[in-house]
């Protein structure tokens, strides 16, 4: 309820005013709904049913109440009244229209209200102090009726708001689980006012970063928190641009953003959302992490032990090196299987001159020999030195 200090101008007003407007409270209720349609579009229909009962209602119960404020100090509303117009409030946004119509119809209806009671005012002989009082009282009159509908728009809206994150979470719940058939999912989907999207990604981001992420990501998402994070189910990206707005929307929340896959598959795009953020997310790494941009280090990543097996192989002629020369050689190594010895893009990937590459690829192929050339052997090291390479990232503090 609203706790702002209420005006009683028709305090001032003589108490005789409210039995000389009472007889006439039937007729002004007639023309205040005769003129509601003349004046505000939305209302140019059959006032029947519920729509009809509710303006009728409305009118009534606003003339019945002001009839009884002149020279008294009570507040515009009664409690049952106040019901009334935050229920009005409500069946706004029920009925799907913006508050501006029932705005529109009170100052309607507060026009027809004066220019009627002033005339009656005007007759009985009243000064016009008093007409100037009705007018001020009419118009306070108006305030409160306003404000209560108000209340009741703001709570309708904001409990279908609830409602619906609700609805919302629980079917996001039923899609990363995998639980439902494609029947009870969409029914579920359209309860809850979500599109279904046809193709989506899963993105999970620590729980003590997710406040604000559902508004982050706009209505199309859907996010249901869990124990130690929440999970978005978002759109997939189509565009460059659409990409791009998901990245911003995630920026510094530490998310992991899950490869694209139909509805269904959610829980696998999920599954390698979670895989790619506790293998390949580093100390002090805020930003997305795209697991389709990070394949290769996802699957170098999840297998530690049987890549430690073949790095135990392949480097074993390393392990005789002493350590700062090992680790030259090592990157060096790297560099000449990524870019298949060309000597140029070696040097300026590391930073040295040519001929310091030539002298440290000679002493590569006194260690390994014969093995440099067999495009087996050249595949599983470089498998064992990305893999170094993704540990270090995910590590190093």
């Amino acid at each position: 309820m609203d706790s702002r200090p209420e005006i009683t101008p028709w305090l001032s007003l003589p108490a005789e005013v409210g039995p000389l407007i009472t007889p006439h409270l039937p007729e002004l209720a007639r023309q205040v709904i005769e003129t509601l349609p003349l004046d505000v579009p939305e209302y140019a229909r059959p006032f029947r049913g519920t729509f009809g009962a509710g303006v009728h209602r409305g009118v009534e119960v606003a003339m019945q109440r002001f009839s009884e404020l002149p020279g008294t100090d009570r507040p515009a509303l009664s409690p049952a009244s106040r019901q009334v117009y935050e229920g009005l409030g409500r069946g706004e946004v029920r009925e799907g229209r913006s508050l501006n119509a029932l705005m529109a119809a009170y100052r309607s209806g507060a026009r027809t209200t004066f220019r009627m009671i002033s005339t009656i005012a005007a007759d009985a002989g009243l000064p016009t102090a008093v007409i100037v009082s009705l007018g001020e009282s009419i118009l306070a009159y108006l305030e409160e009726l306003s404000a209560a509908s108000a209340e009741g728009y703001a709570a309708e809206q904001s409990e279908r708001a609830g409602e619906r994150d609700r609805l919302r979470a629980a079917v996001a719940d039923m899609v990363v689980r995998g639980h439902g058939d494609e029947e009870s999912v969409r029914a579920a989907a359209a309860s809850a006012g979500w599109v279904l999207p046809d193709r989506l990604v899963a993105v999970t981001v620590p729980l003590g970063r997710a406040e604000g992420l559902r508004g982050r990501l706009g209505p199309a998402a859907v996010v249901v928190r869990r124990e130690s994070d929440a999970v978005a189910l978002v759109p997939a990206p189509v565009t460059v641009a659409a990409r791009r707005e998901l990245d911003a929307a995630l920026a510094d929340r530490g998310a992991a953003v899950g490869p694209v896959r139909a509805w269904r598959d959610a829980p696998d795009s999920l599954r390698l959302a979670g895989l790619a953020q506790s293998a390949l997310r580093g100390p002090g790494d805020e930003a997305p992490l795209w697991v389709d941009e990070r394949l290769g280090d996802l699957v170098l990543a999840v297998e530690p032990r049987l890549v430690a097996d073949l790095a135990e192989r392949r480097l074993a002629p390393l392990t005789a090196v002493p350590s700062g020369r090992r680790e030259r050689l090592t990157e060096t190594l790297l560099s000449w299987l990524r870019h298949r010895g060309e000597r140029g893009p070696i040097a300026a990937e590391l930073n040295v001159h040519r001929q310091t590459v030539g002298y440290r690829v000679n002493q590569l192929r006194e260690l390994f020999g014969e093995d440099l050339e067999d495009p087996e052997v050249r595949f599983e090291l470089e498998l064992a030195l990305r893999a170094r390479v993704v540990a270090h990232a995910a590590y190093q503090p």
